[in-house]
């Protein structure tokens, strides 16, 4: 059984496979999107799709083309079914990126690039957990 499902959107294949091996180790069932055009759709807010699964958290990458993930996360807002996911925000960016999403209230934690595993494990069994309860 899933502790939980994850969608993972980064540009960077190397990230993603990090966080997958190290979510999946811990029994999360985890989903990838390489930009924030991919993750609106895997969530049904574009194109609208009432079946699509929402995650009970994402881990977004702020910086990427087609659709940067601060744009995602706007669009995620305006839709009922995932403008509550909880989000941790991964980035090379720092603090620049952190005051732009501070007027987003899923927003649950940031982490920045290069990050280490071991925190990023007890952030999201953290979050998750909270989100249960």
């Amino acid at each position: 059984m899933s502790k939980g499902k994850i969608l993972i959107v980064d540009d960077e294949s190397e990230i993603r496979t990090l966080l997958r091996f190290v979510l999946e180790k811990d029994g999360y069932e985890v989903s990838e999107a390489n930009n924030g055009k991919v993750a609106l759709e895997a969530l049904g807010v574009d194109p609208i799709n009432a079946q699509a699964q929402v995650p009970d958290l994402m881990i977004l990458d702020i910086m990427m083309p087609v659709m940067d993930g601060f744009t995602a996360n706007k669009k995620m807002q305006e839709n009922d079914r995932c403008k509550n996911v909880p989000i941790v925000v991964l980035t090379a960016r720092g603090q620049t990126m952190r005051e732009l999403f501070e007027v987003a209230p899923n927003v649950a934690s940031y982490m920045q690039k290069p990050f280490e595993p071991k925190i990023l494990r007890e952030l999201v069994a953290k979050i998750i957990g909270e989100a249960e309860a």
